[in-house]
């Protein structure tokens, strides 16, 4: 009886596989339906979260996406965003100094950041042919904007090579040699807010293999419009409204 019992011990009954299978077979249908669905072009979830990085024609940014499903093919959209915005007439130079290396922009007279906070669709309008198809939407939304106008400061030296920190334009016409600009953490305590409305419309092209994946490009135009102006360049004028073109990349998931 001694031997029977090790006997046994050293020899389990093997487990049923059913278990195993059965998962197996769950996966392939959840993966089947998800082709078909990418087939139909609908999306059938409730929710999407997406990043994005943005390449505008006058700067660059980020943006976070939440999403909020209507219907199979209409979604309630909320963006934020953070982008700096550059002027057409920006010119970085290079300057060398001794062994280091600098640069500056001629003329700058303040960076210019912005941070949007704005609602609105996204609608279907072109659903996925197959499952490597792609899905076409519309997208539209408008919102507040709150821009942060921060001087831009330059390193320079006097003819005594006495260092200080000035702003354009007077340097302009000084004596003063620039030997590079200040760098980002300089001029935050002399930042001046800037109110206004954003509103953009936008074709995204959804690429991604599942619907309840986001992998998109987004191309479209931003137009805001400031309550006061905004100075970015010395001698040049200041605005209020700014208009531009974008293309943006964007990932994300989707939810049930």
């Amino acid at each position: 009886m001694l031997a029977s019992n090790i006997w046994a011990q050293d020899n389990p009954t093997p487990k049923s596989p059913t278990a195993k299978k059965d998962k197996q077979a769950a996966k392939r249908e959840r993966i089947n339906n998800l082709l078909k669905q990418e087939e139909e072009g609908e999306i059938i979830f409730s929710k999407q979260n997406a990043f994005g990085i943005k390449l505008n024609t006058d700067g660059y940014g980020l943006s976070y996406e939440i999403g909020r499903f209507k219907s199979a093919r209409v979604a309630n959209i909320f963006q934020l965003e953070i982008n700096e915005k550059k002027h057409k007439k920006e010119k970085r130079t290079s300057l060398l100094n001794g062994f280091n290396f600098n640069s500056v922009i001629y003329g700058k007279l303040n960076n210019f950041y912005q941070v949007k906070l704005s609602a609105g669709q996204q609608r279907i309008i072109g659903g996925k042919g197959n499952k490597n198809g792609v899905a076409v939407m519309a997208v539209y939304t408008g919102g507040v904007s709150i821009g942060l106008q921060k001087p831009y400061f330059v390193d320079v030296t006097d003819g005594a090579n006495q260092r200080y920190r000035k702003t354009y334009p007077e340097i302009i016409d000084s004596s003063y040699k620039e030997t590079g600009g200040s760098g980002f953490t300089v001029g935050w305590d002399k930042v001046q807010p800037k109110y206004g409305l954003t509103a953009k419309g936008a074709l995204r092209f959804d690429y991604g293999r599942f619907n309840e994946t986001v992998s998109a490009i987004e191309v479209g135009l931003n137009a805001e419009f400031y309550f006061s102006k905004v100075a970015q360049m010395a001698y040049n004028p200041e605005k209020n409204f700014f208009f531009n073109a974008y293309i943006s990349l964007l990932l994300g998931r989707r939810k049930s």
